[in-house]
C-alpha cells in the first residue's frame, strides 16, 4: 500500500483510528494534514496557532526547511546503519553537541525516556563498579516527570498520578524529596545514594522553575557527599529557556544531562551526555540500541541545532517569553505566570484549565492543561510578539466565555 494512493475522509480516519489503535490520548477533533513554522493545519487547511509545539519538539518551527532538506538528502544515502560501522552524521552531531554544551561524551538514544533510562543505568553502574553492589540509590524530586519506561517512571515523583497507577511496584532504589528544598534532599541521602536527578523546570509538575540557590546547593551537596548530579533536559533543553541547556542559568555543570524533543526537529532522537569519568561506566555489552544515532535522525538534529544557534533562537525565547509572560499576567482570573523563556505556565483562580484549553482549541489555538488550573505552553522558539498577542487574546476570550 502506498500512502499517496490512499484517499480517506476525516470520518474514515477517525473511525479507523478508533477501531485499530489502542487509544491513550485525548484526540483533537481534526486530522492534521500539514504543518509549517507556527501553524498546524487541519484537513480543510484551517490553521491552528501551535503553542503546544509538538510538545516542545518543533523549536525551530514545524517542517523547518533546513531540517527537511537534511532528512531528504540523508535518506537518499543511507537510512539505517546500526552502530558497528562509523557514520558521518553521528560523528558530526556528537562533536556539535559536546562542543556546544561543553560535555565530554555522548550516547545517542531514540527518545527522552530512553535517554533518562541510559542516564539512570550509567549512574547506577558507576556506583556499583566503584563503590560496591548497594550504591545505586537515586534521589529525585516530588512532582517531577522523567518518562514512561520503568526506570524513568520509577524516578518520576508522582506515585498517585495516572502514569504510575496500575503499573506498581516501581523499581527499587528511588526516593523522592521536595523540589527547591535543599534540606529535604540532604535528609534523603544515605550511604547507598549515588546520584540526584532533577529537571531545571518541572514541566509536567505545573511549570515550576528551580531556583539558582537550590541548584547551586545541590551541586555542592553532590560534591560534598561524592554523588553524581543528573539533569533531565528533555523538555527544557536546546534554547527553550534561553541558553542551550537550562541548567546553564545556574552556573553549574552536571555529571550527566539527558536531552531529546527539540534536538531532532521532529525526528525521533535523544541522547545522554556525560563527563569522561562517568562515561567509563558504559563499556561493550553494558548498553546498546538498534536505532539510536540513526543517520537520518542525526542529520536532522545537526540541521536543527545549527539553525537554532545561527538564528539565535535562545535569545528570541528569552525576549519574547518575557514579553508573553508579562502579557499573560494581565488576563482575567490569572493568579500567577511561571516559567522561563518560552516554557510558560499560567495559573488560574478557577479549576477550569481543561475548559480553557478546549475554548482555545475552538478558537484555533493549541495549548495543554495540567491539573485543574494550569495551562502550559511550549511554542516554537521562532514565536514573535504578534504570535504571543494573538495567543493571549484567544486565552482571554476562552476564559471570559466561561
Amino acid at each position: 500500500m502506498q500512502l499517496q494512493d490512499v484517499n480517506l475522509t476525516k470520518e474514515d480516519v477517525i473511525e479507523q483510528t478508533k477501531k485499530y489503535m489502542i487509544e491513550t490520548y485525548e484526540r483533537f477533533p481534526f486530522v492534521a494534514s500539514r504543518a509549517k513554522d507556527m501553524y498546524l493545519y487541519d484537513e480543510n487547511d484551517t490553521p491552528y496557532l501551535d503553542f503546544y509545539g509538538g510538545i516542545a519538539v518543533n523549536s525551530a518551527g514545524s517542517c523547518n526547511e533546513k531540517v527537511v532538506a537534511a532528512v531528504r538528502e540523508q535518506a537518499g544515502r543511507i537510512m539505517h546503519a546500526f552502530n558497528y560501522p562509523y557514520t558521518v552524521p553521528q560523528t558530526v552531531l556528537a562533536k556539535l553537541i559536546c562542543d556546544t554544551i561543553e560535555m565530554d561524551k555522548i550516547f545517542f538514544q531514540n527518545s527522552g525516556t530512553e535517554s533518562n533510562e541510559a542516564m539512570i543505568k550509567m549512574a547506577r553502574k558507576y556506583g556499583v563498579d566503584n563503590y560496591g553492589p548497594n550504591r545505586y540509590h537515586i534521589i529525585t524530586a516530588k512532582s517531577g516527570f522523567h518518562g514512561r519506561t520503568y526506570g524513568a517512571l520509577s524516578a518520576t515523583g508522582q506515585p498517585d498520578n495516572a502514569c504510575q497507577l496500575g503499573f506498581k511496584p516501581m523499581l527499587p532504589g528511588f526516593t523522592y524529596a521536595d523540589y527547591n528544598d535543599l534540606e529535604s534532599f540532604r535528609a534523603a541521602v544515605t550511604e547507598d545514594t549515588i546520584a540526584i536527578m532533577l529537571e531545571p523546570i518541572q514541566g509536567e509538575g505545573g511549570v515550576i522553575p528551580g531556583t539558582e540557590a537550590f541548584f547551586k546547593g545541590i551541586r555542592r551537596l553532590c560534591d560534598e557527599k561524592g554523588l553524581l548530579l543528573l539533569i533531565d533536559e528533555i523538555q527544557t533543553g536546546w534554547f527553550r529557556t534561553g541558553p542551550a541547556m537550562a541548567y546553564m542559568r545556574f552556573g553549574i555543570r552536571p555529571d550527566a544531562v539527558s536531552m531529546a524533543k527539540a534536538m531532532g526537529g521532529g525526528m525521533p532522537i535523544g541522547a545522554v551526555c556525560a563527563t569522561a569519568k562517568l562515561a567509563t561506566a558504559f563499556n561493550p555489552g553494558s548498553h546498546g540500541t538498534t536505532y539510536g544515532g540513526n543517520p537520518v535522525c542525526c542529520a536532522a538534529a545537526c540541521a536543527q541545532i545549527t539553525d537554532m544557534i545561527e538564528r539565535k533562537l535562545g535569545e528570541n525565547a528569552a525576549s519574547v517569553g518575557s514579553y508573553f509572560m508579562d502579557k499573560l499576567r494581565r488576563l482575567p482570573h490569572v493568579t500567577e505566570v511561571r516559567g522561563e523563556g518560552l516554557l510558560v505556565g499560567v495559573v488560574f483562580d478557577i479549576p477550569k484549565a481543561a475548559d480553557i484549553k478546549h475554548g482555545c482549541l475552538d478558537r484555533r489555538l493549541l495549548v495543554t492543561a495540567i491539573g485543574s488550573n494550569v495551562i502550559r505552553m511550549v511554542p516554537p522558539l521562532i514565536a514573535t510578539r504578534e504570535d504571543c498577542d494573538k495567543a493571549a487574546e484567544i486565552i482571554r476570550q476562552s476564559v471570559e466565555a466561561l
